[in-house]
C-alpha cells in the first residue's frame, strides 16, 4: 500500500536537503531556500513538472517504479533511503548489489585484531583485505581476473589449491563452499557476478557440479579448520565469520582452538613474519 503522506512528506524533506551544486546545476539568484525546486527535480528526473508537484501535494496516480528509481538516483540517496522510498510507495526494493567497500568501522576493527589472522571479503569469496598472520596461515590472495579471484572458484578449479589442508578436511570444505555459495545465489541469483562464477564452476568441475545439484544452502558463520602451514606444521583454527548487514562483505577471525598449540604457533608465524612462508592457497 503507498503512503501517500509519508512519500510526500519525505520528498519534500530530501529535496530541501540538496543544494544545486549537488546536482550539477548553477546555483542562480533569487532563491528563498537552499534546496532544489520541484521543477529542478522534476526535469532531472526526467518527468514533468506538473505530476511531481501532485506526487508532493499528496495526490495524482501512483508513482510508477522506473519514476521512483528516477527519484531516488536525482535526490542521491544511499541505499538504506532508496528502500525506504520504495517501500512508501507501496513498491518492494530492488535487490542489493554488493560493494566491494570496506567501511572505516569494519576495517578498524580488523586492524586492532593483530594477533591473529583476519581477512575481508566480498560474498563470492574474493578477498579485499588481510593482515600479514592471515597471509601466512592459508596464502596470499589469489592474483586472478574477475570471478577466478574467488575462493571458491580457485578451491574447484585448481587441485593444488588445497595443499594447506589435510586431505580428510577436502570433502567437507567443498561441501561448506558450496552451500554458502547456494546462500548467495538464494539472494541475488539473477545478478551477472554469480551467475558467471556458477557456470565457470559447473564447466570445469565435476565435484562442484555433484554438489551443487544436492541445493545444500548454509551460510559459512563458524568452521573449524587445520592449516598445514610451511616450517610451522599443523595449525588449528576456529574460524568465525561476521557478516554485514546485506551479508556481501564478510570478515574472518581464524581464533587458535582451544587444546591445541595453535596460540603458540600463531605466535611463532607472527615473531617470524610471512616473508619466510611458501605461497598457498586460501580456502
Amino acid at each position: 500500500m503507498i503512503d501517500r503522506a509519508g512519500l510526500a512528506a519525505f520528498l519534500r524533506r530530501r529535496r530541501d536537503l540538496l543544494r544545486p551544486a549537488d546536482v550539477g546545476l548553477a546555483e542562480g539568484v533569487r532563491r528563498r531556500a537552499a534546496g532544489l525546486r520541484r521543477e529542478e527535480v522534476a526535469q532531472l528526473a526526467g518527468i514533468s513538472v506538473d505530476y511531481y508537484a501532485r506526487i508532493e501535494q499528496n495526490r495524482g496516480p501512483n508513482p510508477s517504479e522506473p519514476i521512483i528509481a528516477s527519484l531516488a538516483r536525482v535526490l542521491r540517496l544511499d541505499l538504506d533511503e532508496r528502500d525506504y522510498l520504495y517501500r512508501l510507495a507501496g513498491l518492494a526494493p530492488p535487490p542489493r548489489r554488493p560493494g566491494r567497500f570496506i567501511s572505516p568501522g569494519l576495517r578498524s576493527v580488523a586492524d586492532r585484531l593483530s594477533d591473529i589472522p583476519v581477512l575481508i571479503s566480498d560474498d563470492l569469496e574474493v578477498v579485499l583485505w588481510q593482515n600479514p598472520l592471515a597471509v601466512a596461515l592459508s596464502g596470499p590472495a589469489p592474483a586472478a581476473p574477475g570471478h577466478e579471484a574467488s575462493i571458491t572458484w580457485q578451491w574447484f578449479a585448481r587441485p593444488e589449491m588445497r595443499e594447506r589442508m589435510p586431505a580428510a578436511d577436502w570433502g567437507r570444505t567443498s561441501v561448506a563452499h558450496v552451500a554458502d555459495l547456494r546462500a548467495t545465489h538464494a539472494r541475488r541469483g539473477g545478478d551477472a557476478d554469480v551467475r558467471a562464477l556458477i557456470s565457470s564452476l559447473r564447466e570445469r568441475s565435476e565435484e562442484f557440479r555433484e554438489l551443487w545439484d544436492r541445493h545444500d544452502v548454509a551460510v559459512r558463520r563458524l568452521d573449524h579448520k587445520t592449516f598445514l602451514v610451511p616450517h610451522v606444521g599443523e595449525v588449528h583454527v576456529t574460524c568465525e565469520v561476521l557478516l554485514t548487514s546485506e551479508a556481501d562483505i564478510r570478515m574472518r577471525a581464524f581464533f587458535p582452538t582451544e587444546g591445541t598449540d595453535a596460540r603458540e604457533k600463531l605466535a611463532l608465524m607472527a615473531v617470524i613474519g610471512g616473508q619466510t612462508f611458501d605461497e598457498a592457497p586460501l580456502v
